[in-house]
Order: C-alpha cells, then sequence, then structure tokens
C-alpha cells in the first residue's frame, strides 16, 4: 500500500518534519544532535529503498564510517564539508552526491546553520 507523509516543517525557518515521521535523535561519543527521520523505510513497507532526512547542527558531523552500501545525498540547507575516503568536498544547497559502497565517508557542518540533507539507501540492515 502507497504511503504519504506530507511535509509540516517550515522550511523558512529549517525547521524539517513530516506527518506521520518522528525524528530520532542520534548522540554518541563522536555524533552528537543529529537529527533522523525515516521519509519511507521499513514501516512503509518500501522493499527496495529508504529515503531519510538528517538535520546536523551547527559544528556537527555525521559517522566517518564505511559500508557495503552506496548512499545518493541531496544538499537541502546549510553548508557541508564531505570526506570521501582522503579527498574533501564543500557543498551547497542542491548539490547531489553518490558515494560507492566501501568508500569512507563523513559529513561535516561547516556553516552557522544547521545542514540538512536527504540520504537514499538501499533496503538494508543498518
Amino acid at each position: 500500500m502507497s504511503v504519504i507523509h506530507r511535509f509540516e516543517g517550515n522550511s523558512s525557518e529549517i525547521h524539517y518534519a513530516w506527518e506521520g515521521v518522528s525524528p530520532i535523535e542520534i548522540n554518541t561519543q563522536d555524533v552528537r544532535g543529529v537529527l533522523k527521520h525515516v521519509l519511507v523505510g521499513p514501516e512503509d513497507n518500501a522493499p527496495s529503498f529508504i529515503i531519510r532526512y538528517f538535520q546536523v547542527p551547527v559544528g556537527g558531523c555525521t559517522f566517518y564510517h564505511q559500508h557495503a552500501h552506496e548512499h545518493g545525498i541531496l544538499i537541502l540547507h546549510g553548508q557541508a564539508r564531505l570526506q570521501i575516503n582522503k579527498d574533501f568536498h564543500d557543498l551547497a544547497p542542491m548539490d547531489a552526491v553518490f558515494i560507492s559502497g566501501k568508500d569512507l565517508h563523513q559529513l561535516t557542518n561547516r556553516g552557522d546553520i544547521p545542514l540538512g540533507f536527504i540520504c537514499i539507501i538501499p533496503s538494508v540492515e543498518e
């Protein structure tokens, strides 16, 4: 059965929220205050892919890691520095990125507002 999660946030205030989607706050030793929203995923019976929105606070970053699956990323707001293996790339809104499986990667917020991006991955165990 198809599902719609209507946008309930306010993009001009960088408040992103969707109907029926509860954000998960990630707080570990390495990653603090990152919000993850699963927009389309297993709870929607999506068999092939997962769409997520992440919001990274000013000065924050995502995990520095690697795994077998690839990512598609679209920056929505803020400024990012993306590390892929030993290379660094500065990203701005509407930049799109493909990250190959097994590449070491990390996004760091390099701006003065939250960094927000869509991330699409295949349906995999995380």
